[in-house]
Formats: C-alpha cells, sequence, structure tokens
C-alpha cells in the first residue's frame, strides 16, 4: 500500500451521494436556499442570487482535499471487477480504470473518460466484491451514458430560470416593489434548483437501469447491488433523511426505496438472479478490504477489529499494518511471516515484508522479497516502484543500474506514478545524469500540481538533453502542461 498522492484537480464530482443530496435538511430544505427576507438593497438583491447561481456551479466541482491511495494487489482486484461490465457495455477490458481515493465517506463518482473513482469508505461499507460491482455498473451507467458531458445542460437550464427570475426581481425593484421582488427571485432560484435536481434525478435513474443490463449481459447476479442500496437506505433512516415524495423532489438521486423497487423487479427475474457470486474475487475482497483498513484506520481500532485469536489471511493482513503503525516493527514481521508460511509465493506477502523492512531502515534485507514479488508479478509497476526504492535505499551504488532498468520499466508501464519518478530522478542524479534527473522531478512536480516548479525542470532538462530525442520531446511536453497549468490558475485568480 503506497502513500496517498493528490488528486488531480480535474477528478472529482461525487455520484452516490452528492454535496447536493448532503445538504438537505430533515426538513426538506436545501442548505444555500434563500428565504423570504426583509427588503434589500438593489446591489444585495443582485450579490444574493449571483451567489445562488455559483452554488449550481459548485455542486458538481472537485473536493480539492481528496487524494489517490494506490495498492498494486487492490488495483488488480477492481481491474478483474469492472472488466466484465465493460466488456458487458461495448467497451475493451481495461478501457474503464477504477481509482480508489482516500475519503472515509461511502461514496463513487466518475468525471469524464473512462474513469471510476472509489472511496476508501465505500469498500469498508460493503461486504463482499459483488456489491462493489453493483456500484461499479451504476458508474459505468454514467460513462456510457455521457451524463457528465450533460451535466452542463441541466445547470443551463437552472440557470437561465435563474437569470429570468433576477430581471423580474430587478424590475420589481426599480419599481418600488422590494417585498415583490425578492418574492420573485426566491420563487426563481427554488424553480432552479427544482430544475437541476429533476435533471440529476433521471441521470441517476438512467445509470441504475443501464448497470443492471451490464450486470445482466455479464452474467453477475444483482443481490449484490440490492444490498448495497439497501445499506444506503439504513444509512438515510439513521441520519433522519425523509423518505416521502416531498422530500424526493429537494434530492439529487431519486428515494433508495424507490431505486430498490424498480431494481429488484428487474434484477429477480434475470437468468443471472441466482448465480453465485466468484468465490475467488470475494476471498481476495476480504484481503483488500482489511488491508485497507489497517492502512487507515488507528492501530487501536484495527487490534479490536481484528483480534490476535484471528488467524486468517485477512486479520494478519489487518494487523501487520497497525503493528507497523506502531512501531511494533517484530510483531508485523511475524505477521508477514506467518502469511507468507501460508502462501510462499504469493507476491503481496512478499511485498508486504519487503514494505516492513525498507520502512522500518533495514533496505538491504528488504531485497530479497521485493525482488522476488517484482518477478512474480511481471514487474508490477507500484511494487516495481518499491523495489527500486529499497535498492537505492541501500546507498551502494553497485545497485544503480538495477534500480534505473526496475523504474524506467514502472513508468513505461505507469506513467501517472509520481513516487516512481521521483526514485528514477534520485538515481539519474547518483550517476550525474542531471538533464534525465530535471526530466523525471518534472514528471512527478507536474503530477503533484506544482507547475512552477515543473516548468523549470522541464525547461532546463530540455536545454541538457539531445534535440530531437524522445527525452527531449518529452521535456517540451511537461513545460507545456505547466504552462497550462500555470494560465488557468492565474484566469481563476
Amino acid at each position: 500500500m503506497s502513500m496517498p498522492t493528490p488528486l488531480p484537480k480535474r477528478r472529482a464530482t461525487p455520484r452516490v451521494t452528492s454535496p447536493l443530496a448532503r445538504s438537505v435538511f430533515s426538513d426538506g430544505s436545501v442548505a444555500g436556499a434563500l428565504p423570504l427576507a426583509p427588503m434589500r438593497p438593489l446591489h444585495q438583491l443582485l450579490a444574493r442570487l449571483l451567489a445562488f447561481a455559483a452554488m449550481l456551479v459548485l455542486a458538481v466541482q472537485p473536493a480539492a482535499a481528496q487524494s489517490i491511495l494506490r495498492d498494486a494487489e487492490t488495483e488488480a482486484l477492481l481491474q478483474e471487477l469492472v472488466d466484465p461490465l465493460a466488456e458487458a457495455a461495448g467497451l475493451q477490458r481495461g478501457a474503464v480504470e477504477v481509482v480508489l481515493i482516500n475519503d472515509s465517506s461511502i461514496n463513487a463518482f466518475v468525471v469524464g473518460g473512462q474513469r471510476i473513482y472509489i472511496h476508501s469508505g465505500l469498500i469498508n461499507a460493503a461486504d463482499t466484491a459483488n456489491e462493489v460491482q453493483g456500484v461499479l455498473a451504476h458508474e459505468l451507467g454514467h460513462i456510457t451514458g455521457g451524463h457528465i458531458i450533460r451535466y452542463g445542460e441541466g445547470i443551463g437550464n437552472a440557470t437561465r430560470i435563474s437569470l429570468l427570475s433576477m430581471l423580474v426581481g430587478v424590475a420589481a425593484a426599480l419599481a418600488g416593489g422590494g417585498e415583490a421582488a425578492m418574492g420573485a427571485m426566491a420563487l426563481g432560484q427554488q424553480a432552479a434548483m427544482g430544475s437541476f435536481l429533476a435533471f440529476s434525478r433521471v441521470q441517476e435513474s438512467s445509470a441504475d437501469a443501464a448497470g443492471a443490463e451490464y450486470l445482466s449481459k455479464a452474467g453477475i447476479t444483482g443481490k449484490g447491488s440490492l444490498t448495497f442500496f439497501e445499506k444506503l437506505q439504513n444509512y438515510e433512516f439513521r441520519y433522519g433523511f425523509r423518505q416521502d415524495e416531498e422530500a424526493g423532489f429537494a434530492r439529487t438521486h431519486p428515494l433508495s426505496g424507490d431505486r430498490l423497487a424498480r431494481l429488484r423487479a428487474d434484477y429477480e427475474q434475470d437468468a443471472a438472479w441466482d448465480t453465485p457470486p466468484d468465490a475467488d474475487q470475494q476471498r481476495r475482497f476480504e484481503r483488500i478490504k482489511a488491508k485497507l483498513y489497517g492502512y487507515l484506520a488507528r492501530p487501536a481500532d484495527t487490534l479490536n477489529a481484528y483480534p490476535e485469536h484471528m488467524t486468517g489471511v485477512p486479520a494478519r493482513y489487518a494487523r501487520a499494518y497497525a503493528y507497523h503503525k506502531q512501531a511494533r516493527i517484530a510483531d508485523a514481521l511475524a505477521e508477514t511471516e506467518a502469511l507468507i508460511a501460508m502462501d510462499g509465493d504469493d507476491p503481496y506477502f512478499l511485498e508486504l515484508k519487503g514494505q516492513v523492512l525498507l520502512e522500518s531502515g533495514r533496505p538491504v534485507e528488504a531485497l530479497s522479497a521485493l525482488r522476488r514479488a517484482t518477478e512474480l508479478t511481471n514487474n508490477k509497476p507500484l511494487i516495481a516502484a518499491l523495489f527500486g526504492h529499497a535498492l537505492i535505499a541501500t546507498e551502494d551504488a553497485t545497485h544503480h543500474e538495477e534500480a534505473e532498468r526496475v523504474l524506467r520499466a514502472a513508468v513505461a508501464r505507469d506513467r501517472e506514478n509520481p513516487f516512481a519518478w521521483y526514485q528514477l530522478g534520485v538515481v539519474y542524479g547518483a550517476k550525474g545524469d542531471i538533464p534525465r534527473a530535471q526530466l523525471a522531478s518534472a514528471e512527478q512536480q507536474i503530477m503533484s500540481r506544482r507547475p512552477h516548479e515543473a516548468l523549470g525542470n522541464a525547461e532546463s532538462a530540455g536545454r541538457g538533453l539531445p534535440h530531437g530525442s524522445p527525452d527531449w520531446l518529452r521535456a517540451q511536453d511537461v513545460a507545456m502542461q505547466a504552462r497550462a497549468q500555470l494560465e488557468r490558475a492565474d484566469r481563476r485568480n
């Protein structure tokens, strides 16, 4: 499990529990709606209406504080879960990528392109791989339906209604009817919000139907999908969300009860309804869920959830991370050795042992486990990057050639790996290849949203690299990306 990396700003827009859905109060009112109030000066009326228009836009903006979690084992399983659904949707295997977000809320979303973002909290809330597949099928429905592209249509309709009410309100205010102006503008805001919410509910219903279709075509039961919707409904009950028809008009998503009724009718008559879920996928899901919990939760919570009398793989996985976080290295290594005793050729057990040793300041001891894990996974980039880091951390120059080879292979297969780029830059710097060290640093910095530094390093690398070479061309590309990021930042400011 690698450290979280910043989430690029283009990736967000919550879907399953959207910001608007979370802002609906128990009485059905929407946070940010403007109530009737005493007469205000005209400039205040305009300011408040513009604030409302901005709220509609912000409803689909990213949460900038989110970060990505990278783990080779987790990514492999999530890809395996989504691939048959993508095929059922007429896409190729591997065409849709699943990205794990470090966020404890129960959420998944799409932004554009063919990536599905899923929160760590959703993995923790799910009990089965089949439940996660149900969520992925729904989000895939948003992708194939082009819903993110069409979101501008919903916002545009709402904004036109709002602007019309503003003109009516301004006219009334100029005529001296302050209360009438406020009434017209407030009604317009309610109509605009209603238009946007209705548009969003239609998209969600469409994604539900598409998800059910993809599960059916893939021969996957919809039982997990229903189970997860039932969990969402229970959360709504627990937190006091109204379930009556009137409350449904103030939501971005249809009422969970209505969604369950429609989906149950479709799923129960489907040929795949009684198809048993994949047992191997469920076993692997329990592993990655425990690993994720051990990595993110407080050690005391992990040890409470997975006490020592539990000796299965998930429990040992979770405890190994908890002990490691507590600097109880002997206990962490004892858990990893117990895992390896179960299966000495499991690359993820070997990866964990190597990670514990490396992060405990014992890189030489970590090499054999990480080298073997890299071999067993055919140089899977995340594991290879960790192995390259261990080779560098030995501070033995004889390992630099191997580290460069391993890390170059890692970034060739996974360019969006800032950790691997950083390590590759270290190797180049140690070997005195400063232009390539600067290019590797620029690659890492552009992914970490540090365009000023990326631009400086890319330009310096370009001056030192052979003109027209692949690395020189790449330096020009990174410099162009950095300038574009800086221009966007200037326009926002």
